[in-house]
């Protein structure tokens, strides 16, 4: 207890002596953690510097929800003799407020050109105690080798490199991170969320409109020297251009391959967990083992291929988010690859003076086989809309309607499903 309230008192501190700078204080090509970041993806790149000595920005954010929903299943009871619990019996759930959750970004100005971003959970749903997420140095000029050394090189390119969530897809632009959860217009994530902070070198190139990224990686969340592994690969290419003062058009594709990997967490990564707390968990599973309610995990442990393209349009106050995605991959006991589809579209209408208001809907579903042989499919539908309050400050409600299909009766997903109301509340800064 003495060791949590001095870590408690040391944090308020810092935020105390820091949150002047955490107001309006810029970094040079940082995305903005307010309204001003919605719909942004790769960190802006421009040759603009305002660098005059090293400078440190503390942000944060917080969420937290009210949730009001129910569960059913149909699976076949699994009673232990011994304790006599049932492993398909669901946990009874109800209306109430879920645990608070809290992030705290720290972000550098290091060099002219050069910039550090670390972000730590304070408290999340898996882990109630404080831990890092992860962080990334981003290198924008080669100044610190020799003055406008590769200039023109540089001009189009950014280096990227640490231990944090890698750029495949642009889903990962608009998911929750934790307590980060003002770009998502919803309040969970997509069904098949392929993240998971690993250790990785990125290299950008980005011009007119244009964009190219070719990235490396080991593909383990926990690093360690004691096992072996191989390179994981993967790049993205696309085209980002505000047309005119009314139409933003972007797509992009982007590919990962992980040939080996002693433990591979690329949809099972989220250390977070998700925001549908308890739905479709048996009651004898701990809090540390339900947090990714609601998700679908492929179990791909080994190796993994994934191939996500993404459209997203902006017409006015009208926007389009899209996600195709294709996976195949296996776990250490299988000979054979499985394959999994992924879709998801969002329609979003944005409101108000300064787009404030929103409505929308996304529809998620995925289709895969697990490893025991199912071929499962699980559709989810989500209808809601916001209020940016302020631009740090944002309230959301949303309807989520989730189904499961085509796993066995001892299954506790076995004729699933889930629906109600989840209320949330996010400040970010």
């Amino acid at each position: 207890m003495k060791t949590t309230l001095i870590k408690a008192g040391f944090i308020a501190a810092l935020f105390l002596a820091n949150f002047t700078n955490a107001q309006e204080f810029p970094i040079d090509n940082l995305n903005p953690r307010d309204q001003r970041g919605v719909n942004a993806f790769e960190n802006p790149k421009d040759s603009i510097s305002t660098f005059d000595g090293l400078k440190v920005r503390l942000g944060g954010a917080f969420a937290l929800q009210f949730q009001g929903l129910q569960h059913e299943n149909n699976a076949t009871p699994a009673v232990n003799s011994a304790t006599g619990v049932n492993a398909n019996q669901l946990y009874t759930i109800g209306n109430n407020f879920n645990l608070a959750t809290a992030n705290m970004d720290i972000d550098v100005a290091l060099y002219d050109g050069v910039n550090l971003h670390l972000r730590t959970f304070l408290s999340s749903r898996h882990h109630p105690e404080s831990y890092v997420k992860g962080g990334y140095l981003q290198i924008n000029k080669l100044d610190f080798i020799k003055k406008d050394f590769l200039k023109d090189v540089m001009k189009y390119t950014t280096i990227k490199f640490g231990h944090d969530e890698i750029n495949y897809g642009d889903a990962h632009f608009r998911r929750s991170d934790n307590a980060y959860a003002i770009n998502n217009p919803f309040v969970g994530n997509l069904l098949m969320d392929a993240y998971a902070t690993l250790v990785f070198g990125e290299v950008y190139y980005r011009r007119d409109g244009f964009i190219g990224m070719v990235g490396v990686t080991n593909g383990k969340l926990n690093q360690t020297a004691t096992s072996k592994t191989s390179p994981g690969v993967y790049a993205k290419i696309g085209y980002d251009k505000q047309l005119n003062t009314d139409l933003r058009v972007r797509l992009t594709g982007s590919v990962y391959n992980t040939a080996r990997s002693q433990r591979l967490d690329f949809y099972d990564g989220d250390r977070a967990g998700s925001r549908y707390y308890f739905v479709m968990e048996n009651t004898a599973a701990t809090s540390s083992a339900n947090f990714k309610s609601g998700q679908v995990v492929p179990d791909f442990k080994n190796k993994t291929t994934s191939l996500m393209i993404n459209p997203f349009v902006k017409y006015q106050g009208l926007e389009f988010f899209g996600t195709f995605e294709s996976a195949s991959g296996r776990n250490f006991t299988e000979t054979e690859r499985r394959s999994w589809t992924q879709f998801a579209g969002e329609l979003i209408y944005r409101f108000g003076n300064t787009e404030n208001f929103y409505i929308g809907g996304r529809y998620n579903q995925v289709n895969g086989e697990m490893a025991t042989g199912e071929d499962i499919k699980v559709d989810r539908f989500n209808l809601g809309g916001g209020w940016f309050m302020t631009k740090n400050i944002l309230v959301k409600a949303e309807y989520v309607n989730q189904k499961y299909d085509g796993y066995k009766p001892t299954n506790i997903l076995h004729e699933g499903k889930f629906n109600g109301y989840v209320l949330e509340a996010v400040i970010a800064f």
